[in-house]
C-alpha cells in the first residue's frame, strides 16, 4: 500500500485550508499550541514530515530540515516575505519552499494607509486621551496632524503591495516616488537618498535582505524632513528601531507608524512611551478573507508537491 504523506502544520490554520489538507489524503498533524514553538518543540513536531506548514516565526535552517528527515519534500510558508527560511539550506536538502504572496496585497496596503492617517492625524493620541478619561475641549490648535493632499509619499520597494499602496494614497491628492530594484526610464522611480530627502511619509514594502536590514539607520533617518513620518508595514528589522526611537524623541522626524517589529512580540521599549508612533501587532494581513486566503493557497502548495505537480507558488523548486 502506499505510504499516506504526513503533513505537519505548526500552528492552526482557517478550518478550509486544513480540509483541503485532509482530504488529499495526508495525514495531518496540527500544532495544538496557540503559540509560536519553541525550536526543540519545532523540531521534534517536524519529525518524519513529508511536508509543513510554517509561519513567519518558524525558523527554517538545517537544524530544522535534518530534524523532519529526508523525506521531507516541501515548507509551505504561510506569508509573502520567507526571511525566516534558509534558502541555501533548502536547496542543500532538495526541499521545496513556497510561499503566499498576492493574496494579502489588498489587506496589507489598507493597513498602510491605516497607519499613514492614524499617524499624520494623531488619531493614537486621540484615542488614548478619550481612555484617560482626562477632560478635554475642542480648540483652533487642538491635536493639530497634517493633511495629505499635495504631500509626497516615497515608497520604498515598488512591488504589488508597494503599487497599491501608491494608488490609494494618490487618491488622497498625494504624489508619489518610489525605489524598486529594476532599472529603465521611470518617472516616479528615484534612489533612496533623494526619496528621504522629498518625502513627506515613507513607507516601506522592500523585503527582509541582507542589504535592506537596518536600511533606515540614524543616517537614513537624518536624511529626512523634519516634518516627515514613517510607516512600515514590511519587516520590523529593516528599521533600526533605536535609532527611530531617538529620532522621535528628538524631534529629527514627526513620527511614525509601525506594524512590525525586529524582535517580535518584543518592541523597542523606547518606543512604547513616545506619543508620536503609532504602535500595532503585526496586522498587515489580518483580516479573515486574507488570512484563509493565504491558508489555503499554503495548502494548495503543500497538496501540489506532495502529487508531485508545480506547487502555485514557489520560492525555491527542488
Amino acid at each position: 500500500m502506499p505510504t499516506v504523506p504526513r503533513v505537519v502544520v505548526t500552528r492552526g490554520l482557517p478550518e478550509p485550508a486544513l480540509r483541503a489538507l485532509r482530504e488529499s489524503g495526508a495525514d495531518v498533524w496540527v500544532s495544538p499550541e496557540d503559540r509560536a514553538l519553541a525550536t526543540d518543540e519545532l523540531h521534534a513536531a517536524v519529525s518524519g514530515a513529508d511536508a509543513v506548514v510554517t509561519m513567519l516565526h518558524d525558523r527554517v535552517d538545517d537544524g530544522f530540515l535534518a530534524a523532519a528527515g529526508d523525506q521531507l519534500q516541501v515548507v509551505a510558508n504561510v506569508a509573502v516575505g520567507y526571511d525566516n527560511v534558509d534558502l541555501d539550506a533548502a536547496r542543500r536538502h532538495g526541499v521545496t519552499i513556497t510561499n503566499t504572496p498576492g493574496v494579502l496585497t489588498d489587506a496589507t496596503a489598507d493597513l498602510a494607509i491605516a497607519l499613514l492617517l492614524a499617524v499624520t492625524r494623531r488619531l493614537g493620541e486621540g484615542e488614548r486621551l478619550i481612555r484617560t478619561g482626562e477632560p478635554w475641549a475642542w480648540s483652533m490648535d487642538f491635536l493639530l496632524g497634517r493633511g495629505l493632499r499635495g504631500k509626497t509619499l516615497g515608497i520604498v520597494g515598488y512591488g504589488a503591495i508597494g503599487r497599491s499602496t501608491a494608488q490609494r494614497a494618490r487618491a488622497f491628492g498625494m504624489e508619489v516616488v518610489y525605489t524598486k530594484r529594476s532599472a529603465g526610464p521611470d518617472p516616479g522611480r528615484v534612489e533612496l537618498d533623494e526619496l528621504l530627502e522629498r518625502s513627506h511619509v515613507v513607507s516601506l514594502h522592500c523585503p527582509l535582505t541582507p542589504e535592506t536590514r537596518h536600511l533606515i539607520d540614524a543616517d537614513a533617518l537624518a536624511r529626512m524632513r523634519a516634518d516627515a513620518y514613517l510607516v512600515n508595514t514590511a519587516r520590523g528589522a529593516i528599521v533600526d528601531e533605536p535609532a527611530l526611537a531617538a529620532a522621535l524623541r528628538d524631534g529629527s522626524i514627526a513620527g511614525a507608524g509601525l506594524d512590525v517589529f525586529e524582535r517580535e512580540p518584543e518592541v523597542e521599549p523606547e518606543l512604547l512611551g513616545l506619543e508620536n508612533v503609532v504602535l500595532i501587532p503585526h496586522l498587515g494581513s489580518a483580516t479573515v478573507e486574507t488570512r484563509t486566503a493565504m491558508a489555503e493557497l499554503a495548502a494548495a502548495n503543500a497538496i501540489a508537491v506532495l502529487a508531485r505537480d508545480d506547487p502555485p507558488t514557489p520560492v525555491y523548486e527542488a
